[in-house]
């Protein structure tokens, strides 16, 4: 089954499957799928199959997402196509890739267009658009959830195995409910925003939509990484997937304090959930969800609705027709907030937090629903600000609290509604989420998307064997640039993409061809997190290449993110006199991708 990331990947590698065949496919699908408001403008089909084509001609199948096509929320730039925001009034083209679109090319993905969104990202119900509503992948009478609405059923659907949406109050986590799939929203600045339309800019990330969770972190792990075109971006290092931990603390709300909105069906499946989590051996600890209520009413009640009326006030004033009338109505709210009222909220939610950082000290991540019922496009036309607002029972919290969130599937009703849990915890935890959440979704045993696909079995997590040294690697010869024939010759694999800790600085060397980075150690915490790829050679191979490594780089131990050490390359302090210091593009492929 050649359907999710790490599947076409493997196709592509083994030769069973070309990248140029997987875009056709792709475009084929969408033709025959005929939902013309999923997509607001598909890129040339011509044109992405020569990519793809290209991609193979340059020997770049080790790259992570070697040839797997994407879809891109119409929020996001891509290079070349319009950039709507979902109102045409608004809309621009192009001229750069956003960062988080430049690190998926460069990691070997292919763009072929960009998808449907609740205007201006304002909205979870994925109606607001002069697009059209997506059909919901699963049950076509519902809404497709929002504001990534497009983005969410491209992945359902089958069209693209993975999707960029952004998530500012649950826009990367109800539609992955609605449509069946697992939708990562990662902690702020984690993924550069550099190139996406702000909603709240202080709030904003891009967030992923894929089959599996496996697939969102391998997306992850190439986009994630400072920027240091992007003032909103962290130096919050991405650390590896583990199995599942020991002794895993869930919080999970007082008695009373759920609200489904009287749908029984839900606060059942929540249940089920519950006693899933325990059956895999987490302990529920029980949590005041109250603070958390409260920080959510500051989303729309408070002064953050003020940032998006920043976004299109120009608009607004010129012509305010141009956008949907109930995102002008929600939007004009801001105009009325006061420095006194901004101020006020800020210092609440200060004390929230401080709230909120005292619950995480008896638990590792909290788990919610998703969202707490699920709504027919009728009944939200209907009634589109109150049934918009309940969907945002559990997720308009997040982004002020500054938590990282995975979105995963949990039942499939009788009624043909999917449910899903949300699993919480403080920015910096996201492969800890990842982790315990692809052994949740493995465990549903839950057919994926809307075609009902099996799940795979869960991969094992890649160690180097007993005869094996790990090396980490962070320039040349990283999988699809020019030294990577150096570790395939002597039979490497590549065992998984990582980060290192925040004490590095790296450095772009000069006089060296082909091109190649240094990495520094320096005081801990005094640096920056670099993406490196760890490999495994056998202790011979190991030998011979560490023999041929020349002046000034040499083999030294690096530690990584989670805290491990593995051998890697390092450079001699005297040589980078005079060199770049790279380090904000948090690795070698975002560098050579801005240059």
């Amino acid at each position: 089954m050649t359907e999710t990331v790490a599947a076409i990947v493997a196709a592509h590698r083994a030769g069973t499957l070309t990248p140029a065949q997987t875009v056709a496919r792709s475009y084929q699908r969408i033709r025959d799928y005929n939902d013309t408001a999923i997509f607001i403008t598909l890129r040339d089909e011509a044109a992405a199959i020569a990519e793809a084509e290209a991609l193979s001609a340059r020997g770049a199948s080790l790259l992570p997402l070697y040839g797997v096509p994407v879809a891109v929320k119409d929020n996001i730039d891509v290079a070349g196509l319009p950039t709507t925001a979902a109102c045409p009034a608004f809309a621009y083209t192009a001229t750069r890739d956003a960062s988080a679109v430049a690190r998926l090319r460069a990691a070997g993905a292919i763009v072929i267009g960009k998808t449907n969104l609740d205007q201006f990202a304002t909205g979870l119900v994925g109606v607001r658009s002069p697009y059209g509503i997506p059909k919901n992948a699963i049950r076509d009478d519902l809404i497709p959830g929002g504001s990534s609405s497009g983005s969410a059923v491209a992945v359902s659907a089958g069209l693209v195995p993975l999707s960029l949406g952004t998530d500012t109050a649950g826009s990367g986590r109800v539609p992955a409910m609605l449509n069946n799939i697992v939708g990562l929203k990662p902690s702020l600045g984690l993924i550069p925003t550099a190139g996406v339309v702000p909603a709240c800019r202080t709030l904003d990330c891009v967030s992923i939509f894929s089959l599996t969770v496996d697939d969102a972190v391998a997306a992850l792990g190439v986009m994630g990484g400072y920027d240091a075109h992007d003032p909103y971006s962290k130096k919050r290092p991405l650390a590896a997937l583990t199995e599942f931990p020991k002794g895993l603390r869930l919080g999970v709300p007082r008695n009373g304090q759920l609200i489904f909105f009287g749908d029984t069906v839900s606060e059942k499946a929540y249940g089920d959930a519950l006693k899933r989590w325990t059956s895999l051996g987490a302990t529920l600890v029980e949590f005041d969800l109250e603070p958390f209520y409260e920080t959510a009413r500051l989303l729309y009640d408070g002064p953050w609705v003020a940032e998006r009326y920043l976004v299109i006030r120009n608009l607004l004033a010129s012509a305010p027709d141009a956008i949907h009338p109930v995102t002008r109505e929600i939007t004009l709210a801001g105009a009325r907030i006061s420095a006194a009222d901004t101020f006020a909220a800020l210092y609440q939610l200060q004390d929230l937090k401080r709230t909120a950082e005292q619950a995480f000290e008896a638990i590792d991540a909290l788990v919610l629903p998703t969202a707490p019922t699920a709504y027919t496009t009728a009944q939200v036309l209907a009634n589109p600000v109150e049934l918009n607002s309940r969907l945002g029972t559990y997720t308009n919290f997040v982004n002020l609290l500054d938590l990282c969130g995975l979105a995963l599937p949990a039942a499939m009703r009788a009624d043909g509604i999917p449910f899903g849990i949300t699993l919480l915890a403080p920015a910096g935890h996201d492969a800890q989420l990842a982790s315990i959440g692809r052994a949740f979704h493995a465990d549903t045993k839950l057919t994926m998307g809307s075609k009902a696909l099996p799940q795979p079995p869960l991969a094992a997590l890649p160690t180097p064997s007993a005869d094996e040294i790990a090396i980490a690697v962070v320039g040349a010869h990283l999988s699809g640039m020019a030294l990577n024939g150096e570790l395939l010759a002597l039979g490497a694999r590549l065992l998984k993409a990582a980060t290192t800790a925040p004490d590095y600085k790296f450095y772009a060397l000069n006089g060296t061809s082909p091109a190649k980075p240094g990495l520094l150690r320096v005081a801990a915490g005094a640096g920056s997190a670099i993406a490196v790829e760890v490999w495994a050679l056998s202790a011979a191979a190991f030998g011979n290449f560490v023999a041929a490594i020349p002046s000034p780089l040499s083999i030294g131990t690096l530690q990584l993110a989670d805290g491990s050490n593995v051998k890697g390359f390092l450079v001699e302090a005297t040589a980078i006199d005079g060199a770049r210091d790279i380090s904000s593009f948090g690795g070698w492929r975002a560098f050579a991708a801005e240059k």
